[in-house]
């Protein structure tokens, strides 16, 4: 075996300088589902694809999550890790509310979950979260877009995804994104990054959230609605 028993904990590094603990981390965001977040003048946007089953409860996403009122989430990887991460952003997003009578930043959220994720990283007897994030929202800043992954990174973009395929996904993005977008336009252009494989998938695949600049308050982006985007995005060429 390549990694010679240096995988037994994440605080370890090989003869190499690797943390292989924090690269099999790395490698189940890779098999996760693709999620992708898209910055515009207008606001962000995040979705996600998701697979349902004929009988599971429709309209309810695994994988979008919100922090706070201004706040979303979109994951990749292990869900239950991202469920924890979560739950961790909204107690330290209420804190900062109570402390400073001020919602709190996209980016201190982003920098909270990124150091948590660290802090796995740094001690025997526990693993690194299995999941990458994707933080998005609107704040006295501005529109924000940021990742965290596994090794407790965090990074802004206008435009991503993670997940399966992302590396695709992501060049996709490059070559259609334009700074200058509506929200409207970021929608289509995340559904046609969803639909990037020539399997295409309809609106019930799709899950997806935005967060307006002018309301900012995350808000569910219905299915009728998905499905327009879905017509839209024929004009995002592959």
């Amino acid at each position: 075996m390549a990694s010679r028993g240096y995988d037994m904990t994440p605080t370890m590094y090989s003869p190499d300088g690797r943390i292989y603990q924090v690269e099999y981390a790395i490698e189940t965001v890779k098999r996760g589902t693709l999620a992708i977040g898209v910055s515009s003048k207008e606001g962000v946007v995040i979705a996600v694809e998701e697979k349902p089953r004929a009988l599971q409860t429709a309209n309810i996403t695994q994988k979008i999550f919100q922090v706070d009122r201004h706040i979303g989430v979109a994951a990749a990887g292990y869900i239950p890790d991202a469920r924890i991460q979560v739950d961790n952003a909204r107690f330290f997003s209420q804190g900062n509310r109570i402390t400073y009578d001020e919602p709190v930043e996209v980016e201190t959220v982003a920098k909270y979950l990124a150091d948590q994720c660290h802090q796995f990283t740094q001690y025997s007897g526990v693993r690194p979260y299995g999941v990458a994030l994707i933080i998005a929202g609107v704040d006295i800043k501005g529109e924000g877009v940021y990742v965290t992954d596994p090794s407790g990174t965090f990074v802004p973009y206008s435009a991503v995804a993670i997940g399966a395929g992302a590396d695709d996904v992501n060049e996709f993005l490059e070559k259609q994104y334009k700074p200058d977008m509506s929200l409207d336009d970021a929608a289509a252009l995340a559904v046609a990054a969803i639909n990037l494989k020539d399997e295409v998938k309809g609106p019930e695949s799709v899950r997806m959230a935005k967060v307006t600049s002018k309301d900012r308050t995350v808000q569910n982006v219905s299915g009728a609605d998905i499905e327009a985007h879905m017509q839209a995005s024929s004009k995002f060429s592959k």
